[in-house]
């Protein structure tokens, strides 16, 4: 509800009432509670040239928080000074080896977070969160087991960038905090089952149902990347034997373009290629694409979701890539669950993981001013 306030999809009782599919009583009563907790405000918007009863606008209470948001990719650290608007006030991107050390990479996050900071009034910094390109177990906060980021095993992030910068800071799997942005801010705002799909060095999903991030009992639920699809393939870094990452991920689309074009080819070059159309770009972007799709087709038949949002670096490739996962869904997913299927390109430009982690902390900043407020309420009483 505070999401479609915040983005103007609804700006009353009754619009969210459409929105949510929720009840007038019970859109009332939450109104209400949120409203006594100084997350909303509700404005007459009656007048001597309105007859009848007055009506009331809903828009969000004037405070003025500020969160700090962390990505870290296997090969990137990104950090960002959002506002409650999900609008990125400072920012910084970092290449960096993410997976060599959690000591280093939480370090170097700890300092440009104190760098960024000092760009803005930090008595607006309300919390944090730190999104991290493995399973985080949502019941303790730590890495999960397991070969995807093995030097971060039982590393607890959000405690530790606590510790490090005063700021209270929440944490979870990259891909999940993808699924939160997109779903407040970007292309799939309103929608409440939708998976979102993280292909860049890693290949992960985040999975929103009834509104929430599921994250299965350990926080492995969505991790397509290490599906199995070719069982004589390469050994895929998780031990198993032709995952899909193996086949599809920003590295195999750089060594499958290597012979014709050279070992010092990045990504961005091969994305200028299939800007221009360059068939040799194209067909391993839509081999990548298709073969996602595939591993897709069996989610979106267990979950039959509303949307699937293509996010990552390998999304940057844009329409080819979209069309390739969107025909292996086709061919593989049930007939009536992928014709109801919506297949977007994220709308974030890149940022769906770093506006997650805000959209995370100020979600947990807002149920801490509602637990304050709750409790100033009781002791006064």
């Amino acid at each position: 509800m505070l999401g479609a306030v915040r983005d103007g999809t609804a700006t009353s009782r009754s619009e969210l009432c459409a929105v949510t599919g929720l009840s007038r009583s019970t859109v009332t009563g939450l109104v209400l509670d949120l409203v006594g907790a100084g997350a909303l405000v509700e404005i007459a918007r009656g007048g001597a040239d309105r007859p009848g009863r007055p009506t009331r606008r809903l828009q969000l209470a004037p405070r003025s928080d500020l969160v700090v948001a962390v990505d870290f990719g296997h090969s990137h650290c990104r950090v960002g000074v959002v506002d409650a608007r999900g609008e990125v006030l400072a920012e910084r991107n970092d290449s960096f080896d993410v997976d060599a050390s959690a000591d280093r990479a939480l370090d170097h996050a700890r300092r440009v977070i104190a760098a960024l900071t000092e760009q803005v009034d930090r008595t607006r910094i309300s919390g944090g969160a730190v999104g991290v390109p493995a399973p985080v177990d949502a019941r303790t906060g730590a890495v999960g087991p397991g070969n995807v980021l093995p030097r971060w095993i039982d590393r607890r992030p959000a405690q530790e960038l606590q510790a490090a910068t005063g700021v209270a800071f929440d944490v979870d799997n990259d891909a999940n905090l993808g699924a939160l942005a997109e779903a407040a801010y970007g292309v799939a705002r309103g929608v409440a089952d939708l998976i979102y799909v993280k292909a860049s060095t890693g290949i992960g999903a985040g999975l929103m149902l009834g509104g929430r991030i599921h994250h299965g009992v350990t926080g492995r639920a969505g991790e397509i990347g290490h599906v199995p699809v070719d069982p004589s393939g390469p050994i895929c870094r998780c031990g198993n034997r032709g995952c899909l990452e193996t086949a599809a991920s920003v590295g195999q689309v750089l060594l499958a373009m290597q012979p014709r074009h050279g070992e010092e080819l990045s990504l961005a070059d091969v994305i200028e290629l299939v800007k221009q159309s360059d068939p040799g770009a194209v067909r391993v972007i839509s081999d990548a694409g298709a073969a996602i799709g595939r591993v897709l087709a069996d989610v979106v038949n267990n979950l039959n979701p509303e949307m699937l949002v293509l996010g990552g670096e390998l999304a940057a490739a844009g329409e080819p890539f979209r069309s390739a996962v969107r025909q292996s869904v086709e061919r593989y997913a049930q007939p009536g669950i992928a014709r109801e299927l919506r297949i977007e390109l994220g709308a974030l430009a890149g940022r769906s993981e770093l506006i997650g982690a805000a959209a995370l902390a100020l979600s947990a900043a807002e149920h801490r001013h509602r637990a304050d407020a709750n409790l100033s309420g009781s002791v006064r009483s």
